[in-house]
């Protein structure tokens, strides 16, 4: 096991005026769950290909332990890559399958088998050893492809995004068992996602990029509830946080002749125009003609709790406001709700940088 850095570490294709990774810096502790997160583009796979080797470090320096690993091939680095589509030979068994690297490595056959059984125990596979990736579901191939990066006994484990092709019931179990797996084996994991959700409920950490610069990371808690701009602000939390543009006047947000109560000590920091972020849980229903109305549009029932998508006519407010209700309480469509919220839990952003203002 080892700890992972990056160390100003850039990406520039070959034709591109633009670094597909710029200038990443990131500390991953040993034994540590690190997970990149992102839309499309924003250079997290690339990151992951960049520390397994598969892509060239065009700038800057990647580290593995105290070794500096920037230029070394793959099968030096000491890193075992779990892949979307899982990479399986279709024409050896799952136990094949896993001895594959270590039959390369020239390992001793009894030590193989030995490797194999006892990660085909931990990943409860046992009975599928002599079968062949076609004979398995999605789910248990998905466990062999961890199985054969298990048995190598690396010091990190890089994990492109292994849950894609998985149904959604399917994903959230195994999500689980990833999670609960990397902490047995205490192997420093960096692992690559587009579904923040899966981020926040896997990670120790959570590195959220936008374009190949690195964002923000933090522990998922953090993220959530202190974003460090509008991006990671908009991108983490499902449904999404409400961004609303305002101007400040006297301690509060005014939109138009609305007014949302801020905190005062963000207040005196920030300027004349700023955005506001509201979660959908921190909205609080208020009687007719007080705080923002909200007509509904859209009512999503989740048994627990519930979730209203309206609109507002409100100046600032965007296309789609989201507010999280009592799932036994009854909104119809067309209705309108008004809302407002607490200063303690109102978010507040400069207009101009998008940064997050504290206080």
């Amino acid at each position: 096991m080892a700890t992972v850095t990056y160390d100003h570490a850039q990406r520039l294709y070959p034709g591109s005026d633009k670094p597909a990774v710029d200038d990443l810096n990131l500390e991953i502790d040993d034994g540590e769950f690190l997970v990149l997160v992102g839309p499309s583009g924003c250079g997290k796979s690339t990151s992951l290909r960049m520390l397994a080797g598969l892509e060239e470090v065009t700038d800057g320096r990647i580290r593995i332990g105290d070794r500096d690993v920037t230029h070394l091939p793959p099968k030096e680095r000491d890193i075992a890559m779990v892949f979307q589509n899982y990479a399986l030979y279709p024409h050896m068994s799952v136990a094949e399958n896993m001895a594959f690297s270590l039959k390369m490595a020239k390992v001793p056959k009894e030590e193989r088998m030995q490797r194999v059984k006892d990660a085909a125990k931990l990943l409860d596979l046992e009975e599928y050893l002599e079968r062949k990736p076609k004979a398995l579901s999605g789910g248990q191939r998905q466990r062999v492809a961890m199985g054969r990066a298990i048995v190598r006994q690396p010091q990190v484990f890089c994990m492109d995004e292994p849950l894609s092709n998985l149904d959604a019931k399917l994903r959230v179990s195994t999500r689980t068992q990833i999670a609960a797996l990397q902490q047995r084996l205490g192997v420093t994991t960096v692992y690559v996602t587009h579904d923040q959700v899966e981020a926040m409920t896997m990670g120790d950490r959570v590195a959220v990029l936008k374009d190949g610069i690195l964002q923000q990371a933090d522990t998922p808690l953090n993220l959530y509830d202190k974003p460090a701009n509008l991006f990671v602000a908009g991108f983490i939390g499902s449904p999404a946080m409400n961004l609303l543009k305002a101007h400040n006047v006297d301690g509060h947000a005014k939109l138009g002749n609305i007014e949302v109560p801020i905190d005062r000590s963000l207040a005196t920091k920030a300027g004349g125009d700023i955005i506001i972020g509201v979660r959908p849980e921190n909205w609080r229903l208020v009687s007719e003609g007080e705080g923002i109305p909200v007509k509904v549009n859209v009512v999503e029932e989740l048994g627990a709790d519930g979730f209203v998508y309206g609109t507002s006519g409100a100046e600032g407010t965007p296309d789609e406001v989201i507010i999280r209700i009592d799932a036994r309480r009854t909104h119809r469509k067309g209705e309108t709700l008004y809302v407002t919220t607490d200063p303690a839990k109102v978010h507040v952003f400069e207009a101009e940088s998008g940064l997050r203002i504290t206080g």
